[in-house]
């Protein structure tokens, strides 16, 4: 794949689009999709995974070994055990997590859809998120794909991010721009 028409850049993408071309042949994308949700879920919530995906002191066999027994454990999808088993044969675990973003983005553009990313003080319920994704439909004219995370440090509002594009609501900002604002006027 020495051009990349998927738009894709990096290992993590190059991963990534050779994920979702296996998937594609396969029929299983929203297969491996979900499998990928899963996996992402469990690096954001057990630290323990995070230390054995980021950290060099564990040896290939080892971290091989732990994922399996993770994978086994959650039950993932053979084509993604494998593939998860590629990307620990060849050292790359590290970027597990940008190749799951990466796999992200090229099923929404074969979907029609676009990503967003959503960061907010506290959890948003289903109907602020689906008014969220409803607003930015209007906005781009395809259907968003919300990610959602949570930041206590914004205090409140949201930052949206889509694509490149950023809008940054949050009362944080908001805080440190009326800062500013005084100290210049000082």
């Amino acid at each position: 794949m020495s051009s990349e028409p998927t738009g894709t850049s990096g290992f993590a993408g190059r991963y990534a689009a050779a994920l979702f071309e296996l998937a594609e042949d396969s029929g299983a994308i929203d297969a491996v999709a979900d499998d990928l949700a899963n996996l992402q879920e469990l690096i954001e919530t057990v630290d323990e995974l995070v230390y054995l995906i980021r950290s060099p002191q564990f040896s290939r066999d080892e971290q091989g070994r732990a994922m399996d027994a993770v994978l086994d454990a959650v039950g993932i999808s053979d084509l993604t055990h494998r593939f998860i088993g590629v990307v620990v044969a060849n050292r790359r675990l590290f970027a597990l997590t940008g190749m799951i973003q990466a796999y992200r983005a090229l099923l929404a553009r074969h979907r029609g859809e676009v990503s967003a990313e959503v960061t907010s003080a506290a959890v948003l319920s289903e109907a602020q998120l689906a008014a969220v994704a409803d607003a930015l439909k209007q906005v781009t004219g395809v259907n968003v794909v919300l990610t959602a995370s949570v930041d206590p440090a914004i205090i409140g509002g949201l930052i949206v991010q889509v694509g490149s594009r950023m809008v940054d609501s949050s009362l944080r900002t908001k805080l440190d721009r009326l800062e500013l604002a005084m100290r210049g006027a000082a």
